[in-house]
């Protein structure tokens, strides 16, 4: 009787997960996203913000990332537990080399036991200040509370100019001759 309940139970958590397929192609594009500096960001599809991903517990995110830079970058779930799979966890040169220029890869995120707000971001090089990040939330299948809705707010410092660029300023002149940084307060990507 145990193991027919048990059966049953396995079944019907098969039967509710689904496969969500997301395919990002990573790109340069220009941008002013606090209306005083245009520069070359890091969008996904040719948008930036990029859209935040949604999934149920128990689902399996198929994340197809394209990448049209011209350096490698890597995709971190950042929060994510990877048991048994943490080639998938997309910290560049720990978990993986990187996805070359104009190469693609696929991850695989099992959701199951995991709910919650985290948030999906460039793990290679300067690739999240430039813009690859967007919040990936996993809705749990039975709510441990009531409530109207969900409301998503981002907040994130822009940066004045590319992050690469910004280091390599900083690496040119007496630390702390440049004075502070100010970056620019985003809510959910404007200013």
């Amino acid at each position: 009787m145990l193991l027919a309940a048990l059966t049953l139970l396995v079944v019907q958590v098969c039967v509710f997960a689904e496969h969500v397929r997301v395919s990002w192609n990573v790109g340069y594009l220009n941008i002013s996203r606090d209306g005083y500096n245009t520069w070359q960001a890091i969008g996904v599809n040719g948008s930036l913000p990029i859209a935040p991903i949604y999934v149920d517990e128990g689902d399996i995110l198929e994340l197809n990332v394209h990448n049209l830079l011209d350096k490698p970058i890597s995709v971190h779930s950042h929060g994510l537990f990877f048991k048994n799979a943490t080639y998938y966890d997309g910290a560049g040169m720990v978990t993986e080399c990187g996805i070359p220029p104009n190469e693609s890869f696929t991850y695989i995120i099992d959701t199951g036991g995991q709910t919650g707000t985290f948030w999906i971001h460039g793990h290679h090089h300067s690739e999240l200040s430039d813009g690859l990040r967007a919040p990936f939330i996993i809705r749990e299948k039975v709510p441990a509370v009531q409530y109207d809705e969900d409301i998503l707010i981002t907040l994130e410092d822009w940066q004045r100019m590319r992050a690469d660029d910004l280091t390599n300023l900083q690496q040119s002149v007496p630390f702390g001759s440049l004075g502070p940084n100010n970056p620019t307060a985003l809510i959910n990507g404007i200013n």
